[in-house]
């Protein structure tokens, strides 16, 4: 692996240039003191650990918990959703009663087919 170095030139009040080596490698910056850094190694995570032992036991008690502040208003979204699409559907549709006497107008009269 090809060790890479981050260097940057600062400029002193007398103007004389001298280098800073930032790191050791890249992604290895200089220690700054005073900041803390937490960290955890990838070999020591592990993000389902309670998911399944805690997680999905505790999701019925807390959905019941619940469901008196969110159930009413789903029904009434859902019941609204449902009646404005029924009442779209009925303003589309064509009312047949409109065209019991008319007649067709590619067939001339008296030549209806008996």
């Amino acid at each position: 692996m090809a060790k890479h170095e981050v260097t940057i030139k600062a400029v002193a009040a007398d103007n004389a240039s001298s280098e800073t080596k930032m790191g050791r490698r890249f992604g290895d910056l200089a220690v700054i003191r005073g900041i803390i850094y937490y960290k955890l190694s990838p070999h020591e995570q592990k993000p389902f650990a309670t998911a399944f032992a805690y997680g999905i036991p505790n999701f019925v008690p807390r959905t019941l918990s619940t469901i008196c502040t969110w159930l009413p208003c789903f029904l009434a979204g859902y019941i609204t959703f449902v009646s404005v699409e029924e009442a779209y559907r009925r303003s589309k549709r064509k009312n047949p009663m409109d065209y019991m006497y008319e007649v067709n107008p590619a067939i001339p009269e008296g030549c209806e087919p008996k």
